[in-house]
């Protein structure tokens, strides 16, 4: 949970000061007040200023994230629930109903849209980044077979007809999968080449001395 300690005068002056630094409104925070503020002897000796520690409060990055799906939903049409699991700064959300497949896309690609627009509105004004994973009907898992067989069948072509493979345009998460699955294989080796979003894997044959 982001949080910060702050100094003033009074209590309410350090968590204004909280407010300021966290970007945050009095609705999005906790507040735990470590030092009540003291004029001292004398409003001079021993004089002691409020103290406070100001969290954001997590379930925040929750609700953007979920009010923000729902607008995506009534765009697309579509009646769907999300369900949402929140660990540190690592925020999954599983997206629940009929007709998936429209929000799925072409190769996961609508998924992989709203996965990123949703990121950058969780994110929005934050200091520490909340990582965004939006799934549905298992597709990730899927997708992640899917590939893992792909970049295997095409390192036996590859070595088998002595030629490089170039596979189609795939994001930076599927493009992990291929170098992953083909890291250790004593035949093949892979790169990538090109400009996002149309930056490819390569599935080359390993030169032999």
């Amino acid at each position: 949970m982001r949080s910060v300690v702050t100094e003033g005068n009074s209590i309410e002056e350090a968590i204004d000061k909280a407010l300021l630094e966290l970007k945050a409104t009095r609705n999005q925070v906790e507040t735990k007040v470590l030092e009540i503020p003291s004029r001292g002897i004398m409003g001079i000796f021993g004089a002691k200023k409020a103290k406070v520690e100001v969290f954001v409060k997590e379930e925040d990055f929750v609700e953007k994230a979920v009010n923000f799906l729902k607008q995506i939903f009534d765009k697309f049409g579509v009646e769907a629930t999300c369900k949402v699991k929140l660990e540190q700064r690592n925020l999954s959300i599983t997206l629940e109903g009929e007709d998936m497949g429209i929000l799925i896309g072409r190769r996961g690609q609508t998924l992989d849209a709203i996965q990123y627009l949703t990121s950058l509105v969780v994110n929005k004004d934050t200091q520490e980044y909340v990582r965004v994973v939006i799934d549905t009907e298992n597709y990730r898992e899927k997708r992640e077979q899917t590939l893992v067989e792909l970049a295997k069948k095409l390192a036996k072509k590859v070595e088998r007809n002595k030629e490089k493979v170039v596979l189609e345009p795939m994001n930076p998460y599927e493009r992990r999968i291929i170098h992953a699955t083909l890291q250790n294989n004593s035949k093949v080796y892979t790169y990538s080449e090109g400009e996002e979003p149309f930056r490819k894997v390569v599935i080359d044959l390993k030169k032999t001395s």
